[in-house]
């Protein structure tokens, strides 16, 4: 990955560099970003982002507010299409693609959002379905499931995350962490390649953030291939397979489990040592 320019680079220079001692998966990346960059007319929020991530890999990224967290997140469902590099899910490219490359096979947006969920942190719920309801429309509306079938995986789904007993309920009659437990509900039942998860915690009162937490950790625990943008460091700690420090639109340093205690870029100790 590309490292900030005000600080100094660290995850290729040796191999006493965080991450070294801990091989990534063998096998083509599930989602494979190259030099993504992104504007806003004349701001550039993201200066050449690279990040691999494997099946069954939980990866967190954090970092101070602004550092373009959520803008890669949102890149590659394509909410904020990259204004260029290469974004390929499962070996597809859906981003402009990169110079030099010719005959890649190219995706459309639709089918991306098929493999690709998305849990956000204001719910995005709509008021005026049920629970159940909520659930069951991407499966209707994406997937064209009959009602049937969509009711029950959407029932299964939401046993799943502990709120069948809710699945009559309006969002409304509902704490914010159970609406998130909904909106988790809804992206699992389309079966994802991958889950992407945007502050998840970070509309809740504090007392509900550890139920939302708790539901994450079981959906790690199927083996779903997760990228995860928190401030919450003790959870990335226990789960993040890869963890990404970002500041300023660039990847400053990265590194597998044991990343919190033994990271080498005084920036990203800073940081960790001020939220922890």
């Amino acid at each position: 990955m590309r490292a900030a320019t005000t600080v100094p680079p660290t995850q290729h220079d040796s191999p006493e560099t965080a991450g070294a001692h801990a091989p990534r998966p063998a096998g083509q990346p599930v989602v494979e970003l190259r030099q993504i960059r992104k504007s806003f007319g004349d701001l550039e929020v993201l200066k050449g982002i690279d990040l691999e991530v494997h099946k069954g890999e939980h990866v967190v990224v954090f970092g101070p507010s602004g550092s373009g967290k959520s803008t890669v997140l949102r890149s590659i469902n394509l909410l904020e299409p990259p204004t260029s590099g290469s974004l390929k899910v499962a070996g597809v490219e859906y981003g402009p693609g990169l110079p030099g490359e010719s005959g890649v096979k190219k995706g459309k947006p639709l089918d991306l959002r098929r493999s690709v969920g998305m849990v956000f942190q204001s719910f995005n719920l709509f008021p005026h379905l049920t629970a159940l309801e909520n659930v069951c429309l991407p499966l209707r509306s994406v997937r064209g499931v009959k009602r049937d079938e969509a009711e029950q995986r959407s029932a299964d789904a939401l046993r799943r995350v502990g709120l069948l007993p809710r699945a009559a309920h309006f969002p409304g009659q509902l704490s914010g962490g159970q609406q998130q437990r909904v909106a988790i509900a809804r992206a699992l039942t389309l079966d994802p390649e991958v889950l992407l998860f945007d502050e998840p915690t970070s509309a809740l009162d504090p007392e509900l953030v550890g139920e939302v937490l708790s539901t994450m950790r079981e959906v790690a625990e199927l083996g779903m291939t997760m990228v995860i943008v928190t401030h919450e460091l003790g959870f990335a700690r226990e789960i993040g397979d890869l963890n990404v420090f970002m500041e300023d639109g660039v990847v400053v340093e990265t590194g597998p489990r044991g990343f919190f205690d033994e990271c080498h870029n005084p920036r990203t100790q800073k940081f960790i040592s001020a939220v922890l």
